[in-house]
């Protein structure tokens, strides 16, 4: 229903001129189409976003020149390889992203706060907890999405790499073992990652101090760990290095592979950690996953109050 007052010059100067029009207000009657359809398109909106897709094109220049820059040396040693009949990679599949870790790093601090510390400055997390999205929906589609675009990042050299060596016509089984190894080592790395990242910059509603903490515990753990570990076999402490290998994400993958996925670790010790040492590795990785997820969380329920 709704309620019209005339105000035109034409009408006459007494009466009423009020009128009312039913013009048909009704209730929705259409199909609804529920949580699952909706945790779908946060994440897909989530990890189009990571890579600026349907944003500004000032938004996709950061990600895109970080996926380039992923790309480019494994292009290169393919060349190289191809051109020189090469018997092997320069690089093992598993040792790619722990060289190129600075660049997954700086993607990590890039998009982690893009992906949930808008929602918190502009305030529209609890119009998603509104109905029908819940905090577990939010949670999974957020951290699937940058886990999803880390793994892109990572994966796609390792893809370069592959179809390289088959094209240099290096031994099909090696090099399909190898990258199935490598393909294992970076889904770690991105699950691994992605939780960090999300967790810092859920904290912080500030774009800037997110990707400046993400950097922040990214490389100073790894620059503090590397540090210690070389000061340990340098005082003759070898056994000492794979357990500090346990305080830094890169360093907790780069173990977990030089256990189980057949990599040389890039400890300063260059020695691969033991079957124990190995499964507390994995272990720890694990923890710190679940431990991630746990505390987004958390930290989302209270956001949605």
């Amino acid at each position: 229903m709704a309620v019209e007052h005339s105000t035109g010059t034409s009408a006459p100067a007494s009466g009423d001129q009020t009128r009312i029009h039913n013009i048909g207000y009704r209730s929705y009657d259409g199909p609804r189409l529920g949580r699952a359809y909706a945790r779908r398109s946060l994440y897909s909106q989530s990890l189009r976003g990571s890579y600026g897709l349907g944003r500004s094109v000032k938004s996709k220049v950061l990600p895109m020149l970080l996926f380039v820059v992923m790309c480019v040396p494994a292009a290169i040693m393919v060349a190289v390889a191809v051109a020189t009949k090469a018997n092997a990679l320069p690089l093992d599949y598993t040792r790619y992203a722990i060289v190129m870790q600075a660049v997954i790093s700086l993607y990590v601090a890039s998009q982690a706060p893009q992906s949930v510390s808008r929602d918190l400055r502009f305030k529209t997390v609890p119009l998603y907890f509104s109905r029908p999205i819940e905090t577990a929906d939010y949670v999974r589609a957020k951290y699937a999405a940058l886990a999803s675009a880390l793994f892109v990042l990572t994966a796609a050299p390792l893809l370069v790499l592959y179809v390289g060596a088959l094209l240099a016509k290096l031994d099909f089984a090696d090099q399909t073992k190898g990258f199935a190894q490598g393909l294992v080592s970076v889904t770690l790395l991105s699950l691994l990652f992605a939780g960090i990242g999300l967790v810092i910059a859920s904290f912080t509603p500030r774009r800037g101090f997110g990707i400046a903490a993400v950097i922040a515990v990214l490389t100073i753990t790894y620059g503090a760990v590397s540090t210690l570990q070389a000061i340990a076999d340098a005082q003759g402490s070898g056994d000492a290095v794979p357990w500090i290998g346990l305080f830094s994400p890169i360093t907790l993958v780069d173990g977990v592979q030089s256990a189980f996925l057949g990599a040389t670790s890039a400890s300063p010790s260059g020695v691969d950690p033991s079957t124990v040492e190995g499964v507390v590795y994995v272990l720890v990785a694990l923890g710190l996953i679940a431990a991630s997820y746990a505390l987004l969380m958390r930290r989302y329920k209270k956001v949605g109050l």
